[in-house]
């Protein structure tokens, strides 16, 4: 029985519902509808922390998937699932490949970055500097495609976000003759 008939919580159980009627309504073929279905139930699987099903739930949507787009996030969610089991390697594969399907997605070069960067810090706290340095780079070089823009207290640990983006415009400035792309956290920080 798929992940989303298996809900057994009033609001899953309401979201599901109406989810299968968006799908059902969109204008889309039925492959595309298919693939939707598996990711949906991948995406549950891994908020569950059930990687397995979750991984053949995303493989299944990957047959299906034609959207590069979709397929993109697809590649990220397994991606984050061999990151988060400590199987790094396999996770920046992943990453690789899902920039390859959407070269627009800034948190596959975040988390890519945080890899480089933790091998950097284990190889300078063994004493081989060299491979520090190269890994070092790598980690620079990932988080230099992007910008995030965190608005002080908008989510965890951004309390030394944003306040003004008066202090902030000649960073943008810069940023947008140099064609780095600005990505904003969108998200109410105040009840005005």
């Amino acid at each position: 029985m798929p992940r989303s008939q298996r809900n057994d919580n009033f609001i899953d159980k309401s979201f599901t519902v109406m989810a299968d009627l968006i799908v059902k309504l969109l204008p889309i073929d039925a492959r595309s509808k298919e693939a939707y279905v598996y990711y949906r139930d991948g995406l549950s699987a891994q908020n569950d922390g059930d990687y397995a099903e979750a991984l053949d739930n995303y493989e299944e949507a990957l047959k299906l998937e034609e959207n590069a787009t979709d397929r993109g996030e697809i590649l990220k969610n397994m991606a984050i699932i061999f990151m988060s089991t400590g199987e790094e390697e396999k996770a920046l594969e992943y990453y690789s490949q899902s920039l390859a399907e959407n070269p627009n997605s800034p948190s596959c070069l975040k988390n890519m970055g945080l890899i480089y960067e933790k091998w950097g810090r284990i190889a300078a706290e063994s004493g081989d500097q060299d491979s520090a340095d190269r890994w070092l780079d790598m980690a620079a070089e990932s988080w230099s495609k992007a910008v995030k823009l965190y608005p002080a207290g908008a989510t965890t640990n951004s309390h030394g976000g944003v306040r003004d983006l008066a202090k902030v415009t000649p960073v943008l400035e810069k940023m947008a003759e140099i064609g780095l792309p600005l990505c904003v956290h969108g998200e109410v920080t105040t009840a005005e």
